[in-house]
């Protein structure tokens, strides 16, 4: 087995390790750069794909609330490189960002491939040596780590301290897959199962409605959980379900809902910028010889899917009956049979179990070895929250290294 001795290691090429990677070689350190993948960033390409939205302009409390019960730890975490942070840094590599209507954070021009690119030549100006096709395979007791190469034999690397940033384990053809769970359980890391998250959810939908309307959107709702949790925007209607991003916040909800009854509720606002008595008002207009479909596009400007997502969840009765057709309009019960796997998740909740973490990231039970990224046990919902977290925990976790560092953990040799 050949050996690669002490500098500073960093596993994972996505954007948590991409900037661990550049904080410790800017900080002076020789870097090595793993990855498992013939290249690197392949999920920062996939988040680019129908609109790269990098961060949200949201306050940092409200921001830090979107981590759910983890909101307490991701202030700290924010607070040190934050969301206004995150775009000055962009702006020193040349990527100016602008703030959008709905307040998500987008680049003015730079796709994720041309960000990928200019990253990727600040790190090489860096020193940071990057290995690719290296997959981890294990951690020695003396906490020295084992790569499988694709050439070669296995590799052991001695390094000073460690950041691992592999990722949850949605979409696993980027290199995110979460085999890396195993490895940290046998070194006695706690690992929360994985779940999938911002995914999508299966109903039993009818022949017609599928047919008629898979790919069809539903803008401009509000839903509503058994709960009490809600969201508002678009929903989609899928050959299995829905998807959107009116859906994906109330995932844990949801997925919660479904392991502990088999079925979960969603209840649907069509109009949620009418009151129910205005929405009443206008269904007892003379109808005429209008078909039900043509009268609400009329009256109300429910298009072919909404009237469809109507016959499909309404009793017959409640069609025709002003009063009970504008409360189904307002809160029509969609009942939700399932979630979508895992591998068709935007990311996924689980992984390391959050307690295993000390506040700069480091692992309790193995001193010198740090994590980031969607590898850690937090969740949140898309629109700028997921990659920020990314960015926002690699930048940390490569501070704490240092810091152990200069506290007397094993220093590193300058390069």
């Amino acid at each position: 087995m050949a050996t690669k001795q002490q500098r500073l290691a960093v596993v994972g090429g996505g954007p948590a390790g991409l900037m661990a990677a550049t904080v410790l070689a800017e900080a002076g350190h020789g870097v090595d750069l793993f990855d498992a993948m013939p290249t690197p960033g392949r999920k920062l390409l996939v988040a680019g794909r129908g609109g790269f939205n990098l961060s949200h302009s949201a306050p940092l409390p409200e921001f830090a609330r979107r981590y759910g019960v983890h909101q307490s730890w991701f202030e700290k975490i924010l607070a040190r490189f934050s969301p206004a942070d995150l775009r000055r840094w962009l702006a020193d590599m040349g990527i100016e960002t602008f703030v959008g209507s709905s307040g998500r954070v987008f680049p003015a021009k730079a796709s994720a491939a041309d960000l990928l690119r200019a990253w990727l030549a600040r790190l090489d100006q860096a020193g940071v040596a990057l290995h690719t096709s290296h997959r981890w395979l294990d951690l020695t007791p003396e906490g020295n780590l084992i790569f499988r190469r694709a050439a070669g034999p296995d590799l052991l690397v001695a390094p000073a301290g460690v950041v691992l940033a592999l990722g949850g384990a949605s979409w696993p053809k980027t290199g995110s897959d979460g085999t890396w769970s195993a490895i940290l359980a046998r070194h006695g890391v706690k690992i929360v199962p994985f779940a999938p998250s911002n995914c999508g959810f299966e109903a039993a939908w009818s022949a017609t409605l599928v047919d008629r309307f898979a790919g069809a959107p539903l803008k401009n709702l509000a839903l509503a959980t058994t709960s009490g949790h809600g969201s508002v925007g678009e929903l989609v209607i899928t050959r299995y379900g829905v998807e959107g991003g009116a859906i994906y916040p109330l995932t844990p909800v949801l997925r919660d809902e479904l392991a502990a009854t088999g079925r979960a509720l969603l209840f649907i606002d069509l109009k949620r910028n009418l009151s129910e008595q205005e929405v009443v008002a206008r269904l007892q207009r003379p109808r005429g010889k209008m078909t039900l479909s043509n009268f609400l596009r009329k009256q109300l400007r429910l298009d072919g899917p909404a009237s469809s997502l109507l016959r499909e969840c309404c009793p017959a009765a409640d069609l025709n009956d002003p009063a009970r057709l504008a409360a189904r309009i307002k809160h029509l019960p969609l009942v939700l049979t399932g979630i979508r796997p895992l591998a068709e998740a935007i990311s996924s909740a689980g992984g390391i179990d959050m307690a295993e973490v000390d506040a700069s990231g480091m692992l309790r039970r193995l001193p010198g070895i740090f994590a980031a990224g969607e590898m850690l046990g937090w969740e949140a919902p898309t629109g700028g929250f997921l990659l920020q977290a990314a960015f926002s925990t690699g930048y940390c976790a490569a501070h704490g290294l240092l810091s152990w560092l200069a506290q007397g953990g094993r220093q590193a040799p300058q390069p």
